[in-house]
């Protein structure tokens, strides 16, 4: 055994495929003074049973770049390292057995094509000759993916240790860390059976060990632990070692050729939890017990597409346990209570194929203190405290393991953990036949069902059973006004002598901004990227108010708390103190002036202003902002008070044509009128240059995190550009991730999508770069032909720099 060392400059715990991949890739940056422990031996946890599948295609973009790069480096890594890793490449073969699983299928081959996987589709016969054991009579496509690969799990790992070995990473197996280090909020160490090691980064590669190992410090990793069943044939004549991967997620199950034998592996509806306590240190190379009763009926399922599994016998039925996350992604990067705490867990049963990817980022984000990509959707920024609870967990797991192959439906609502965080105005929201979706464990209206009308989705790829009531709350606040419950929201306040100065360096806008001055802003990153888009007043001379999306809470949070070390300043979460009212619409006005007596005229109230005032002889603060392209007011009183004002409103804006509008609503009117949405239309990744917002930045205010690197994108062509399209086919819907065309050209993929009212088709905005170089300019756009690609289907776009509604913005500005 050998002896842990006093210090290390990394510390990465776990020695499955994960950690092991991420000393590689530490020790490929030059970063070689790093330790992995392993409390049992190299593989031991998850690592050791995974069914070895490296698929390139992925829900996102930013995730299919993560597994397009993990397939190149198994291809290289054991001439690197002359250790075998058994990797091959069968390539993989999905099969649909109805019209939506064949669209859903097809949309996602239409942004491989963006990203540089092949893929073909192939006739059933075709299908039938790549798996001739495999049903076809009941199918309806069959999509074939060349490049896909398989490798040994263990072997893989073992070449990645080595190499790390070989640059001077030093790995320790047989020690267990029994406790994190931390002080002033930040990681000191780990203690292990041997002692205490000293670092400057921990990384933790745990696995379902995890969540209990970073609660030690504060930090949370929302994963449970579920039981995942696959089995393994007898030797089947004439199965070819070449055969490809088989998934056919109608009936829950992958196929895997494994040296003339299947292994049938299930992701059934409803995962099965494993234990919710802490897991012993040494549940090592172990299995579960068997359960048919559980995977029975899975298992017939899978003789459907495979008879011949019903006529071979079984060589092993094998249960292990592997984490699974809430919104089955898995989690990566700094964790935002505590700095130089690194994650990589959760990985939902794609850890082999997500491992050198995973490395590669996280060594980078470590190396050079910033991801190298947008990595939102996998960022540990992304989780939330209540997600920690052992009876959230234990619920939403089993639902989020099911929805693995489960059809991946536009807008899908979860049905499970539900009601974690509530409105005080949900019961009122509730009589109003709202029907509610989750974000952030916020109850929140997506739409408003008529009197009759089922209070639930009918999904599909195209217009879905509330888009009628969708049309007619848009409607309502373009041409009346519409009432929105924008509790959800995240609000700090930010107080102390040093807050104007922290703020005003984090923000490209100029918050040294008269009081009661409501500011819209960015913050980004050093390299000019932008880490958060929200909304800056200032109350006082050293109070502010900072609201921003419910999904960025913690992200932002931490992004602020950072900012804010060792300044004077004071930040408090007020989430959760106020209730927030958007009234939006032309007559918005006419209605909230029936309930204050304060001034709402242009000349009194302008646009970006605010003041505190009584609504219905509630106390509140108001704000003249818009997210919808419209007049309008966001309103913050406290909940005991918000029913009141509720009412207030609802009564007054009988004579107005008041609509309850919900988020799906709200959707499609921000993008039509050009609003961007953090996560999807703007990332760290994306400039307010290259987003369209390069208006927010006031260059001459001072220093500010990032402006050395927008002065100098100021200075170049604009070659990236965020720009709006509209889909010219009045009956097809886009979502994100479809490739944009120039001229036959793919210059671009889709951000953001949604139905609008005022054009009557589906809008989108995208990034589009010039593929010389060259400044993206109206004229650039009208010389091309557009197109994107909707589920195989080239359909031509129009492209437009403006937005397609108010393209100006003159209606939030609009005069009495």
């Amino acid at each position: 055994m050998s002896r842990v060392p006093d210090r290390a400059q990394v510390v990465v715990v776990g020695g499955g495929i994960v950690g092991c991949s991420i000393a590689y890739h530490l020790t490929r940056r030059d970063i070689t003074d790093v330790v992995v422990l392993e409390q049992n031996t190299l593989t031991a946890g998850t690592t050791w049973h995974a069914a070895g599948l490296v698929s390139q295609l992925k829900a996102t973009h930013s995730l299919t770049k993560l597994a397009t790069y993990s397939a190149r480096l198994f291809e290289e890594l054991e001439d690197e390292t002359g250790q075998a890793t058994g990797y091959r490449t069968p390539g993989s073969l999905s099969v649909a057995d109805n019209d939506e699983r064949w669209e859903e299928i097809l949309r996602g081959a239409t942004m491989a094509e963006g990203v540089g996987v092949e893929t073909q589709i192939l006739d059933l016969q075709a299908a039938s000759e790549k798996w001739p054991h495999m049903r076809t009579d009941d199918l309806v496509g069959a999509l074939y993916i060349p490049r896909d690969g398989q490798t040994s799990p263990v072997d893989t790992t073992m070449a990645l240790a080595k190499g790390a070995k070989a640059r001077g990473a030093t790995v320790i197996e047989n020690v267990a860390v029994i406790e994190l280090s931390a002080s002033n909020g930040r990681v000191t160490g780990v203690v292990t059976e041997q002692g205490e090691i000293e670092a400057e980064i921990v990384v933790l590669a745990t696995g379902m060990w995890t969540r209990h190992l970073a609660a030690q410090i504060g930090v949370n990793v929302p994963l449970q632990a579920c039981e995942h069943f696959y089995i393994v044939t007898e030797p089947i004549e004439g199965l070819d070692p070449g055969t490809p991967t088989l998934r056919d997620p109608g009936n829950y199950t992958y196929f895997k050729e494994e040296t003339g034998k299947i292994m049938a592996g299930f992701f059934e509806p409803r995962g099965k939890i494993w234990r919710t306590d802490r897991i012993p240190r040494d549940f090592s190379f172990a299995s579960l017990p068997e359960d048919w009763e559980h995977v029975g009926p899975i298992f017939e399922a899978a003789m459907h597409r495979v008879p011949v599994l019903g006529e071979v016998g079984l060589q092993l039925f094998f249960n292990g346990p592997e984490a699974f996350t809430p919104d089955g992604v898995f989690y990566m990067g700094e964790a935002p209570e505590v700095d130089n705490c690194y994650v990589a867990a959760g990985f939902n049963s794609v850890g082999i194929q997500s491992a050198g990817g995973v490395g590669w980022a996280l060594a980078d984000w470590i190396a050079d203190r910033h991801p190298p990509m947008d990595l939102s959707s996998v960022d540990i920024r992304r989780a939330q405290p209540f997600q920690g609870d052992v009876d959230y967990l234990t619920d939403r797991i089993s639902e989020s393991l099911g929805l693995l192959y489960a059809m991946h439906w536009p807008f899908r609502q979860y049905e499970s953990a539900r009601g974690m965080r509530l409105s005080p105005l949900h019961d009122r929201l509730d009589a109003a036949n709202a029907v509610f979706g989750e974000t952030a464990g916020w109850e929140r209206p997506n739409w408003f069902a008529d009197e009759g009308q089922a209070r639930s989705y009918d999904y599909s790829y195209g217009k879905q059973n509330w888009h009628d009531n969708m049309v007619r709350e848009c409607v309502g606040v373009r041409e009346a006004v519409g009432l929105f419950d924008q509790t959800s929201f995240a609000k700090f306040r930010v107080e102390g002598p040093d807050a104007l100065a922290v703020l005003n360096t984090i923000s490209v806008a100029n918050i040294d901004a008269p009081i009661h001055k409501a500011i819209y802003t960015q913050w980004c990153n050093a390299r000019g990227g932008i880490e958060a888009d929200l909304t800056v007043t200032r109350l006082s001379d050293d109070g502010f108010f900072v609201v921003t999306a419910a999904a960025a809470e913690t992200r932002d949070w931490a992004w602020l708390r950072r900012a804010a070390a060792g300044k004077d300043v004071t930040i408090t979460n007020a989430t959760h103190d106020f209730v927030m009212l958007g009234v939006m619409g032309p007559n918005s006005r006419a209605v909230l002036s029936e309930l204050t007596d304060v001034d709402l005229s242009n000349e009194s109230f302008p646009f970006g202003w605010s003041t505190r005032m009584e609504v219905a002889g509630q106390a509140c603060l108001a704000l003249r902002m818009s997210y919808v392209g419209e007049l309008g007011w966001e309103l913050y009183v406290g909940n005991d008070g918000a029913g009141a004002v509720f009412d207030a409103l609802v009564a007054a804006g009988g004579d107005h044509g008041l609509v309850l509008a919900g988020y799906h609503a709200m959707n499609s009117l921000r993008l039509e009128a050009g609003m961007r949405h953090w996560g999807h239309d703007i990332s760290d990744e994306d400039t307010p240059l290259e987003a369209g917002l390069g208006f927010v930045i006031d260059w001459d205010k001072g220093d500010f995190v990032g402006r050395e690197a927008l002065l100098a994108q100021r200075e170049l062509p604009r070659s990236k550009r965020l720009i709006q399209f509209r889909i010219e086919d009045p009956d097809l819907l886009t979502y994100h991730d479809e490739p944009l065309y120039r001229s036959g050209v793919v210059v671009g993929r889709t951000s953001s999508s949604m139905w609008s009212v005022t054009q009557d088709r589906c809008c989108a905005m995208g990034y589009v770069e010039h593929p010389g170089g060259e400044a993206v300019t109206t004229a650039w756009l009208e010389d091309g032909t557009w197109e994107t690609n909707i589920g195989g289907r080239r359909v031509p776009v129009s492209a437009s720099i403006r937005s397609w509604y108010d393209p100006r913005n003159r209606r939030p500005h609009l005069a009495d």
